[in-house]
């Protein structure tokens, strides 16, 4: 497959912005050293479609957007402390165009990995200051991949998603009221710091290492499928088992027996959680930031492989349930007695062939960015590099209502889960009303 770049400009606010610095808070300041997290989104063009992602109105209406999202056309940069800020500059976003003589039927099986990054998604080199970069590809048979990197120091998966439907919106003359708030000094650390919890999860810092060899897959989770696996996990339960819950369990079970850890090995699940609407007072509507904390589970290898999924699901919710305002301000508070906070923004997980991370994308608007031309044919992750890394998405529009699954693990223990996460399904689906 090649693409070639025909154009590449900088998209600046449509009308000067004013020239400040905003203050990064500690969570912002966590996910900084990842740089920027790329996205590919498709489109399919229909026949009656005209001006199909009309390059002069993407460039208009993000122009617009910016004045929203006005930080986005800054830089990231050391302040005069020392630490990371926006420098709210209005040097502008970098926008590329690209053509490719394939048709869009070859991303139909798409999977994230470093090429599809490299075709579809500016590049980061000699330009991590940025906060957004955008690249629209137009496909021999009229289709469009729409690749966007992220600055993740600069917001979390919901403000980038909030920034993109709002550059939609106004694209297709529909903007309406924009609703944003740029105050981050609603999460700064209290004085003095209180740390009132143990958070294992920010404690494991260890020095950068090279990331090791890791594979890919997508897996697709059909309705019926996903039905028998909640209705199997929320037998003897007294609440509703969220999907959430139900393929998080599911799919750390089968990787452990595919990882053919020891019983006696602990294997921990980690998740981030959005605190926006946990903390007391909830943030604004609209915080455009990093509103994300860590929580986990960690057991015994033993005991997931060996008992009921029911009691899995228990723990997980049970350590979703403790992310509170308390638990939240103490995770803050210990980051602002960490020397550097970078220590752990890649975390020790990384290279743990135990660990399990799960990103849930459920809940997330990722097929509203309707430009004018209809919304969105899939969304993913362009690359993912972490071993042991899950996410967990809502599968296309049309698709029959399941969802779909991005799985990174060791090589040699892919084939393994792949074999135990079919025949476990199977399984189910023979026995469904059987406690797992």
């Amino acid at each position: 497959m090649e693409v070639e770049i025909v154009e590449s400009s900088v998209v600046v606010p449509s009308v000067v912005t004013s020239k400040h610095c905003i203050w990064l808070s500690n969570l912002d300041l966590l996910f900084a050293p990842r740089s920027h997290t790329p996205t590919i989104t498709l489109f399919r063009r229909h026949i009656s479609d005209t001006n199909f992602f009309c390059v002069e109105i993407l460039k208009a209406a993000l122009a617009k957007a910016l004045l929203h999202f006005y930080p986005l056309a800054g830089r990231v940069a050391v302040g005069e402390d020392g630490r990371l800020e926006i420098q709210c500059t209005g040097e502008g976003v970098l926008f590329v165009v690209a053509r490719s003589t394939c048709t869009l039927d070859v991303l139909s099986d798409f999977t994230p990995s470093e090429e599809m990054r490299q075709l579809f998604v500016p590049s980061s080199d000699g330009n991590d200051s940025m906060c957004v970069m955008v690249q629209v590809t137009f496909f021999e048979c009229g289709g469009v991949c729409l690749g966007i990197a992220t600055h993740h120091g600069v917001m979390d998966g919901i403000s980038a998603l909030h920034f993109i439907n709002t550059w939609s919106d106004i694209a297709r003359g529909a903007e309406g009221t924009v609703v944003v708030s740029h105050d981050r000094t609603l999460l700064r650390a209290r004085t003095p710091p209180t740390v009132v919890f143990e958070h294992f999860e920010y404690q494991r810092c260890n020095p950068r290492r090279q990331l090791s060899t890791t594979m890919t897959v997508k897996l697709k989770l059909s309705k019926d499928q996903l039905n028998s696996l909640k209705t199997s996990t929320e037998l003897g339960s007294r609440r509703r088992i969220s999907t959430f819950e139900a393929v998080t369990a599911y799919v750390w079970r089968c990787a452990c027996k595919a990882r053919q850890l020891g019983a006696d090995q602990e294997t921990r699940l980690y998740m981030p959680v959005d605190v926006r609407s946990r903390l007391k007072p909830s943030l604004p509507p609209g915080y455009f930031g990093n509103a994300i904390v860590r929580t986990s589970v960690a057991v015994a290898t033993g005991e997931i492989v060996s008992s009921p999924l029911q009691r899995t699901v228990d723990q997980i919710h049970d350590a979703v349930v403790r992310v509170a305002d308390e638990y939240i301000r103490s995770i803050i508070d210990l980051l602002e007695l960490m020397k550097d906070i970078r220590d752990i923004g890649l975390g020790s997980w990384q290279e743990s062939q135990n660990d399990l991370w799960v990103v849930s994308w459920l809940q997330l608007p990722v097929y509203e960015a309707d430009f004018g031309w209809g919304k969105p044919a899939f969304m993913a992750r362009a690359q993912v590099n972490n071993k042991g890394m899950l996410y967990i998405l809502r599968s296309p529009e049309g698709d029959g209502g399941g969802i779909t699954l991005m799985l990174t693990l060791e090589p040699e223990n892919m084939p393994r889960f792949q074999k135990v996460f079919t025949e476990e399904l199977d399984s189910l689906k023979k026995t469904p009303n059987v406690r797992n």
